[in-house]
């Protein structure tokens, strides 16, 4: 008996993995699977956040240059400008593509909304701006404060406007 173990032990040419070895790398395959697709998920989240607010920064550059381009009057926004969900042209609203790349288009990335409101002096102006797979953050720039675009947790784009 004790020859046929010292046998096994020495035979070597049957070399291979085991049913244990197998089932700890599936193990650890897994764990690292659990930890990397939330991470994944949030990069995502706060990438489309970043293409809400990029759209936002697009947004202000064009209303600028129609401000400049038009005799300083900014767009007067129509029904059809206050909530858009493609891009679109800030002279009469349209999504129509011949005006695409003209002076005062505004560009929305996939899944983005954006509110543009004039204020009532016509001196001033709010760009508001949301993407769907984000979070619920609403990007909002104020022309009448200036600055940078600002992020508010509200869940709705209209309650920026409000």
């Amino acid at each position: 008996m004790h020859d046929i173990i010292t046998r096994l032990r020495n035979k070597k040419d049957d070399e291979g993995f085991t049913l244990i070895e197998l089932l700890v790398v599936v193990v650890i395959i897994g764990v690292l699977v659990a930890i990397a697709v939330p991470v994944y998920l949030n990069y995502r989240k706060g990438a489309a956040d970043k293409s809400a607010q990029s759209d936002v920064r697009g947004a202000v550059s064009a209303i600028e240059q129609y401000y400049t381009d038009n005799g300083n009057a900014y767009p007067a926004p129509t029904t059809a400008i206050t909530q858009k969900k493609a891009s679109f042209s800030l002279k009469d609203g349209s999504t129509a593509d011949t005006s695409a790349g003209q002076a005062g288009w505004v560009t929305l990335s996939d899944k983005s909304s954006m509110t543009y409101v004039l204020a009532a002096d016509k001196l001033s102006y709010l760009v508001c701006a949301k993407n769907e797979g984000g979070t619920d953050k609403v990007y909002v720039y104020n022309s009448a404060v200036g600055g940078s675009v600002k992020s508010v947790d509200a869940g709705d784009i209209t309650d920026c406007v409000k």
